[in-house]
């Protein structure tokens, strides 16, 4: 038993090494800097709590970090719903690994590359507005697909749709086929064999696929850019600012870790929401029952 656990340690050792030097040691920096002050693009060591109270003061900094829970959540939502289909298509119908490596595949396109193919689909000259032309449903081209938070959402679903298909697959692989065949011999519908038996055991992955889905979206900081114009800026793009322009770098710091304190907000009242509609059971409970 002891011997187990010195090799468990061993080998998390280079993990947990790297995670300490490139991950907590940094964020621990930044969280001090988020107390000091800047002067003419100097940092000057202090401890305050100014930049935490000018941002909440910001109308600006509100205004935008609204923008950017909006556009997470939004984004974060259509892709676990457009994710459960397919995942459950690979995963319980099809032994054919095809549309899985199509999902794959579109990881070898760049990032840049596939917001430009969003700039040019909803484009006034795009293929979309064409489209619309051709079939009398508009008049003139519709300049409001391009640079507003229609088009950062729906460039950002294409852009993490297959992170949280790739999430949901692996928590419903875990769930056995036998179960849903079980659920449907004692008469429940297909719905009612999802509801009952894949969302509960595949819980947890669900809000792992939102989770990561909603954090990359709403700190997402090159799409508004590109595809958002100013209706479509999130707090990612102001927080870069402050250390790119402004060289304020304790304002950013301190703006950084309340979007952090907000996505584990976010966390918080998803899990809340999962235990309260029985998707999920506290780990207390669980314990018990396996007892």
């Amino acid at each position: 038993m002891v011997s187990s656990q010195k090799t468990g340690s061993f080998l998390a050792a280079p993990a947990v090494t790297y995670m300490v030097i490139f991950f907590v040691a940094p964020s621990l920096l930044l969280f001090s800097y988020s107390f000091w002050t800047a002067s003419s693009f100097r940092i000057v060591p202090d401890f305050v709590l100014t930049n935490y109270l000018s941002s909440m003061k910001s109308l600006l900094f509100l205004k935008v970090t609204l923008n950017a829970l909006f556009i997470g959540l939004v984004t974060a939502t259509i892709s676990v719903l457009l994710s459960l289909p397919i995942a459950y298509y690979l995963t319980y119908v099809t032994r054919s690994k095809v549309i899985f490596y199509l999902i794959l595949v579109t990881w070898f396109s760049s990032y840049l590359v596939r917001i430009y193919a969003w700039r040019t689909l909803l484009g006034t000259n795009g293929l979309l507005n064409a489209a619309l032309l051709q079939l009398g449903i508009i008049t003139t081209p519709v300049e409001a697909f391009l640079f507003s938070p229609f088009a950062v959402g729906i460039t950002l679903v294409h852009i993490y749709l297959p992170f949280a298909i790739l999430m949901v697959v692996s928590a419903m692989s875990e769930i056995k086929k036998e179960l849903i065949e079980a659920s449907r011999d004692l008469g429940t519908s297909p719905l009612g064999a999802f509801v009952r038996v894949v969302a509960p055991n595949a819980a947890q992955g669900l809000i792992g696929a939102f989770m990561l889905t909603f954090i990359l979206a709403a700190s997402d900081y090159v799409t508004p850019q590109m595809v958002g114009g100013s209706s479509g800026q999130t707090t990612g793009l102001l927080i870069a600012d402050q250390f790119r322009k402004t060289g304020n770098w304790p304002l950013g710091a301190a703006q950084a870790f309340i979007m952090f304190a907000l996505s584990i907000l976010v966390y918080v009242i998803i899990t809340a929401l999962a235990r309260a509609s029985g998707l999920t059971r506290p780990r207390k409970s669980i314990l018990r029952q396996e007892k």
